[in-house]
């Protein structure tokens, strides 16, 4: 399927300097982590700390950008990090990157090397049309709480991902729901790289065309379309 997938006018307003790369890939292999891409999460680890030179991850100034945005939507970013410095923080700590799946640890070590929000959703299991959106506080966010499923609402005017079932990933990216999560099953998906200004369109495109040779190492004959930042 070819995805439709929009951002706001609302969202381009709260952050006009937003860019996204959206990689769709069909024919994927995907299963339990392996070496390989275990091997690839320890060399992201590595590529970060020489990024970071001594900093922390929240002292990157693309980093910064992305606390100053979710602090203008009502989020405190100390408390809720955007993807990539949550994982950068982990990265860097004892405990090291979690291995999930294939795909999965692809797309993390990206974010991590890249120091990148990236995120990945089942095509599948996708409901009509992907759109950035600041919410209304009516959606519906089914997530798993204490093992069990729940309904949460995001908070009126967050930056929520969505599509025509509901909410995706709440605080723009912050927390997937489980519903569109890359699992062992997934065969077909969407990428998402988004950067904001001090990042460079071109440095996301960089880092989503690394993403794409990945996906093509780790699921020989994949079907990739890589879209031009929008």
């Amino acid at each position: 399927m070819t995805l439709t997938l929009t951002v706001s006018d609302e969202v381009r307003a709260l952050a006009p300097g937003f860019t996204h790369v959206a990689i769709e890939a069909a024919g994927l292999v995907n299963g339990p982590s392996t070496e390989a891409t275990s091997a690839l999460l320890d060399d992201a680890a590595r590529r970060l700390t020489a990024r970071l030179d001594g900093r922390a991850p929240h002292e990157d100034p693309h980093m910064a950008a992305w606390r100053a945005v979710y602090s203008a939507f009502g989020a405190k970013p100390s408390r809720t990090r955007n993807s990539a410095e949550a994982l950068a923080k982990r990265a860097l700590s004892d405990a090291g990157l979690p291995r999930v799946n294939v795909l999965v640890d692809v797309y993390n070590a990206i974010s991590v090397a890249h120091l990148i929000p990236v995120g990945g959703e089942d095509l599948h299991r996708v409901q009509g049309r992907m759109r950035l959106v600041r919410a209304t506080g009516e959606e519906d966010f089914v997530t798993v709480v204490a093992g069990e499923e729940a309904v949460e609402r995001p908070e009126a005017g967050e930056v929520v991902w969505c599509d025509d079932a509901g909410v995706t990933c709440r605080r723009w990216n912050w927390r997937q729901g489980p519903r569109t999560r890359l699992t062992e099953e997934t065969t077909s998906a969407v990428f998402l790289l988004e950067g904001l200004t001090p990042m460079a369109a071109a440095d996301v495109e960089k880092a989503a065309a690394e993403l794409a040779d990945l996906l093509e190492r780790f699921s020989p004959g994949a079907r990739i379309t890589v879209r031009e930042p929008a």
